[in-house]
């Protein structure tokens, strides 16, 4: 009967709020990026990156969205190195396949680890809807 009891016991410390102190929370964000500035997608990746620092690897979770000028940041040759080094981050890259039928980009000339998603102002707002945080990536 003790055994039970001690048993019961560690089970309600473990299952009660404190028990989650111990887990590091994740945070979820989404960056939009719509400026054409190479200026301006080098201080978003800098935002990434020290979101990165502070929070830690294990507890943060980005999505940068590339849309209007923004696309182009996903064809940047330029940035591909430090794009891809965030990948291994929890870092992903999603290009606008609305923009990209509008600017005539196609789906070869991005950067290769990144995706599409058929409108990037509806992926910001499926994001935030999930409770994702929001940063503009750009002035």
């Amino acid at each position: 009967m003790r055994l039970f009891s001690f048993m019961f016991a560690i089970g309600l410390i473990l299952a009660s709020p404190f028990s989650a102190i111990a887990e590091s929370p994740t945070h979820d964000v989404v960056f939009e990026v719509t400026s054409g500035s190479k200026e301006e997608w080098h201080a978003a990746l800098g935002n990434v990156e020290n979101l990165l620092k502070a929070l830690g690897d294990d507890s943060v979770r980005v999505e940068v969205v590339g849309h209007s000028d923004g696309l182009m940041m996903m064809t940047e040759k330029n940035l591909s190195e430090r794009m891809k080094q965030l990948t291994k981050h929890k870092i992903s890259f999603a290009a606008c396949e609305n923009t990209m039928r509008k600017k005539n980009v196609s789906k070869e000339e991005l950067l290769p680890f990144v995706t599409t998603v058929d409108s990037g102002v509806a992926e910001v707002v499926r994001k935030q809807k999930s409770g994702w945080s929001y940063i503009k990536g750009d002035a």
